[in-house]
C-alpha cells in the first residue's frame, strides 16, 4: 500500500528517515538535501494534508498521470502497521504546525480564504457604571480646568481597583495635578461662577482647596487607606459636580427649530416619587424603620444631554400625569403602566454621544461601531422613554420606565443589549433599593418636581 500527501506550502519534511520536498502540483518528491526536522516544523505555516493510500499498480498510475508523486509504502511484511503510524504522526505534526505559526497573505490567496473582518468593536471600559459618574460626566464643560480636575480624579477610581499593589504613588500625582489646577486657575474658575451664586462657587472652592478638601484625600493616600481614599474622593467629585453645574448657566447648543413647540429642560432638575404596594404589603428601606406602607425615590432629570425628553417628562409631571399611576415589571425593567390617553405628542428620539456636541433625534447609535451615549442605559436605575407604538424614532408622549441593568445579562462590553435604543433622560438617585420590591400593581401616589422648575421652558400659547 503506498500513500500520497497533498500539501499547501512548499516545504521540506522528514518522514520515516527520508526527506520529500512538495513540488508546484501539490505532491511530494524525494528530496537528498540537508534539514532539520525540528526547523521544518517551524517554518511550516499553514498545511492541508490529504491521505491517499494507492493500494495497487492500476491505482498509483492514475495518480501519476494526474501529476501526483507517490509515496512508495514499505514492502516489509513484517511492519503492516508502518505507514498508517507515520501518516498519524505526520497528520498531528503538521496541524500542530499549523496552529503555532503565521497564516501569510499568499496562503490565504492560495486557499482562496477572504481576510477576516472585525464586526463587533469593544466599548470603552470606562463607560459610566453609576447614575453619579453617568450625571456627572454629562455636566457641559464651562472652565476646561474643571473638566481636567475631574477626570484626573476620575482616574484614581479605577486605580482602586486594582487588587493588590495599589499605585498609591499615581494617585497621589493625580490628586496633587487636581489641587494645582484648582490654584493656578481660580480666578478663571470664580468668574464662571453667576453673581448671584458667588458665594456658594467660593465656599465650594475653599472646601476643595482646605485641609479637610483634597490635601485630606493626601493624606488618605499617604496612610495606603483604600476605604479612606474611596469616600474622600466621592466627596471631592460630588463638590466639582456642584460647582459645575453653578457654571453652566443653560444648554451648550441650540435646540433644532423644528422642536422649539416641546417643553425643554435647560439643566438639572429633581423629581421625588411617593410609591405604595397594590397588594398592601409594605418597602423595606435602605434608612431602616423597619417595613414601611410607601416609598420614596428621587430621579435626576439631565437636560443637559436630553432637553425635550426631560422637559417634556418634568412638565408632565407638575401636570400630575403620574400620580396614582399603575407599574407593569418585567425581567429587567418597571414600565409606567400608561399608553399616553391622547396627552401630548410623540417626542422625537433623542440621544447624545459621548463626545459629541448636541443630541442626535429620530435615530438610534451604533454601539457595535464604538458610539456610546452620554446618559447609557447600562446603569441600574436609569429612567428612559418607551418607544412610540407608532414610530420606532419617536418616544412615547408619557410612558417610561425604570432599567434594572444587570452586567450577567449584558453584552459586549458590559453594555445591555438595547443600549444607544432609547432616550435615557435621568437616572433614580434615591432609593434604588426599592426598585427591586416593585411588582406589577404597584402604585405611584404621587411624583413631584421639586427642584429645577426654573430650567424648564415651556413653549408659547401662541405655538
Amino acid at each position: 500500500m503506498s500513500m500520497i500527501l497533498t500539501i499547501a506550502a512548499a516545504t521540506v519534511l522528514t518522514v520515516g528517515g527520508q526527506r520529500f520536498k512538495t513540488v508546484g502540483n501539490g505532491g511530494l518528491q524525494q528530496y537528498s538535501g540537508n534539514c532539520s526536522s525540528s526547523r521544518v516544523v517551524r517554518k511550516v505555516p499553514a498545511v492541508r494534508a490529504n491521505l491517499i493510500t494507492a493500494d495497487s499498480d492500476e491505482t498509483r498510475n492514475v495518480l501519476a498521470s494526474q501529476g501526483q508523486e507517490v509515496i512508495p509504502s514499505s514492502t516489509s511484511s513484517s511492519r503492516p502497521w508502518s505507514t498508517k503510524m507515520m501518516g498519524s504522526a505526520l497528520a498531528a505534526t503538521l496541524t500542530m504546525a499549523q496552529a503555532l505559526a503565521p497564516f501569510p497573505e499568499s496562503l490565504a490567496e492560495f486557499w482562496s480564504v477572504p481576510r477576516a473582518e472585525a464586526v463587533l468593536y469593544s466599548p470603552d471600559t470606562k463607560v459610566p457604571r453609576s447614575a453619579e459618574v453617568a450625571l456627572r460626566r454629562a455636566i457641559p464643560a464651562v472652565n476646561p480646568s474643571m473638566k481636567k480636575m475631574q477626570e484626573s480624579l476620575e482616574d484614581i477610581f479605577y486605580l482602586l481597583r486594582i487588587p493588590q499593589r495599589k499605585p498609591y504613588g499615581t494617585m497621589e500625582s493625580d490628586v496633587k495635578k487636581a489641587l494645582q489646577l484648582l490654584k493656578d486657575d481660580k480666578d478663571a474658575i470664580l468668574a464662571a461662577v453667576p453673581a448671584d451664586l458667588k458665594e456658594r462657587g467660593l465656599e465650594l472652592y475653599n472646601q476643595l482647596t482646605g485641609p479637610s478638601g483634597l490635601e485630606k484625600m493626601l493624606d488618605a493616600i499617604a496612610a495606603k487607606d483604600a476605604d479612606k481614599v474611596s469616600i474622600r474622593l466621592a466627596n471631592s467629585l460630588e463638590m466639582i459636580s456642584e460647582l459645575e453645574i453653578i457654571q453652566a448657566p443653560g444648554l451648550a447648543f441650540l435646540v433644532p427649530a423644528s422642536y422649539q413647540e416641546y417643553p425643554r429642560l435647560t439643566g438639572r432638575a429633581t423629581v421625588q416619587m411617593k410609591l405604595e404596594k397594590g397588594d398592601g404589603s409594605s418597602f423595606t428601606v435602605a434608612a431602616g424603620g423597619g417595613p414601611q406602607k410607601t416609598g420614596e425615590l428621587e430621579i435626576a432629570l439631565d437636560g443637559y444631554s436630553s432637553p425635550l425628553t426631560a422637559g417634556n417628562f418634568a412638565d408632565l409631571v407638575l401636570k400630575g400625569k403620574y400620580n396614582n399611576v399603575k407599574l407593569r415589571t418585567g425581567e429587567q425593567s418597571i414600565l409606567c403602566d400608561d399608553q399616553g390617553d391622547g396627552v401630548g405628542n410623540p417626542i422625537p428620539l433623542e440621544i447624545l454621544p459621548a463626545g459629541e456636541f448636541q443630541p442626535l433625534y429620530q435615530t438610534t447609535l451604533d454601539v457595535q461601531d464604538g458610539e456610546i451615549p452620554m446618559l447609557p442605559l447600562s446603569v441600574y436605575g436609569a429612567v428612559a422613554m418607551a418607544h412610540n407604538v407608532q414610530a420606532e424614532d419617536f418616544s412615547s408622549p408619557s410612558q417610561f420606565f425604570f432599567y434594572l441593568y444587570d452586567k450577567r445579562n449584558a453584552g459586549l462590553g458590559g453594555l445591555a443589549f438595547d443600549e444607544g435604543q432609547f432616550s435615557v433622560f435621568g437616572y433614580v438617585t434615591k432609593g434604588k433599593e426599592l426598585l427591586s420590591q416593585l411588582k406589577t400593581g404597584d402604585i405611584i401616589q404621587t411624583a413631584t418636581l421639586v427642584s429645577g422648575q426654573d430650567r424648564l421652558v415651556l413653549p408659547s400659547s401662541g405655538n
